[in-house]
């Protein structure tokens, strides 16, 4: 049974009195985010343009955006945004439904105020509006997410890389807070998206990070403009098939514009994700499916999903255009981290990899498919070593930089 109480505790009175809105954003204008203390009652900080209230929250009123957290883990958000995030792994503050408004509200709140502070923003682009959470300074690196993710998935590597690097992770068109066109949503088009947030950034260059679908797009990036990539860095990057594509032929009939039409019953849809995610049930992976969910429940957002899902299954990987032919002429020096136990991109690609791409340098992980979740220091020490160090032509290594052999390819999709 919850305790009544008058007053907010001081420590989310604290965090209200510090609310910074340049580095908070709202894509409605206007946001509630509801402050939860277990045990005691929640209590709503509406934020409206530059303004803060704080009122205990109503069941009449929805809530953007849910932070929960006990009263040591309140305490620790209030004292540094950094404890608030450890909190956080350790599963004693919880964010859900909108990572956006919600982490956007423990930045702006956090009582920084350097330029290198953690910020949220929406980029005017020349062909829309890109979703950016950013922090640090110096050299600039651009994160891309994977299919149904957000620049969410980047939390972890925000706070490993921002030490040293301005990293500015993106919601890809069609995706998170990013506008959602109706297009072809292949590699290209995504890669020029990418080039004109540069633009708007002025950014010249930038180190690009690609994960899962993302990591495709830092190839095209690669292949297509290696005059605005310092360098790649491709985590369980999604590739062109290798092996037979059974569906293929029938997939090129179906249209995802059927999506603007598709009738998705939330619970229906979640029960779905949650089978397909391991470990749904804690802080990371619950977030993660608010996230996608909080898109594909959207008509543009289903369409977005169902035609970058249709690109990564159809593209064609052989012949003069194909993308294996291409690879060759990826310029940028390049770091591949493959998760020996990811099912979705098996590590038999690397041998691919290795074939198009011989001076690409290869780090092998003892994970999956999510490596900054699964093996956050080992994937984000290979990284700040690969951005530091010149390149090493070829070689690969396990975790923990011992050298290894090349692997023959496994089954599957490689």
């Amino acid at each position: 049974m919850a305790t009544r109480t008058v007053t907010p505790p001081d420590s989310l009175l604290a965090l209200v009195h510090r609310f910074d809105p340049e580095v908070f954003d709202a894509p409605a204008g206007h946001a509630r985010i509801r402050l939860g203390v277990r045990g005691h009652d929640a209590w709503d900080a509406d934020i409206d343009d530059s303004s803060i209230v704080l009122r205990p929250a109503s069941e009449r009123h929805h809530a953007d955006a849910e932070i929960t957290a006990d009263a040591r883990a309140w305490h620790s958000v209030a004292r540094d945004l950094a404890g608030g995030l450890d909190a956080h792994r350790a599963g004693r503050l919880v964010v859900r439904r909108d990572m956006h408004l919600g982490v956007g509200f423990l930045a702006a709140t956090s009582g920084l105020t350097g330029e290198g502070r953690l910020r949220f923003a929406r980029v005017r682009t020349r062909y829309g509006r890109m979703a950016t959470m950013e922090a640090g300074t110096g050299r600039p690196l651009v994160a891309l997410h994977g299919l149904g993710g957000t620049k969410i998935s980047f939390l972890p590597t925000l706070a490993a890389l921002a030490p040293e690097r301005r990293v500015i992770a993106v919601d890809l068109p069609g995706f998170g807070d990013s506008d959602k066109p109706l297009a072809s949503y292949d590699a290209a088009f995504s890669a020029r998206w990418i080039e004109a947030l540069l633009d708007a950034l002025d950014i010249d260059r930038a180190d690009i990070l690609g994960h899962s679908m993302g990591g495709r797009v830092a190839l095209e990036l690669g292949i297509d403009r290696p005059d605005r990539v310092r360098s790649l860095m491709l985590m369980t990057p999604s590739l062109a098939w290798r092996s037979e594509r059974r569906w293929a032929p029938y997939l090129r009939w179906l249209r995802p514009e059927l999506g603007l039409v598709q009738p998705t019953p939330r619970p229906v849809v979640e029960a779905f994700v949650r089978r397909l995610i391991p470990g749904a049930h804690d802080s990371w992976s619950a977030a993660g499916i608010d996230e996608f969910l909080r898109a594909y429940l959207t008509p543009r957002g289903r369409v977005a999903f169902y035609a970058a899902a249709r690109q990564i299954y159809l593209e064609n990987g052989d012949g003069p255009n194909g993308f294996w032919t291409r690879l060759s002429d990826c310029a940028p020096r390049s770091l591949f981290l493959w998760g020996r136990r990811d099912q979705l991109v098996p590590i038999g690609f690397a041998r691919h990899v290795a074939d198009a791409l011989p001076s690409a340098e290869h780090v092998e992980l003892d994970c999956g498919h999510i490596p900054q979740f699964e093996r956050p220091a080992q994937a984000h020490a290979a990284m700040a070593a690969f951005l530091r160090r010149a390149p090493l032509h070829g070689k690969r290594f396990r975790a923990g930089g011992q050298r290894a052999g090349h692997r023959r390819a496994a089954s599957g999709r490689g």
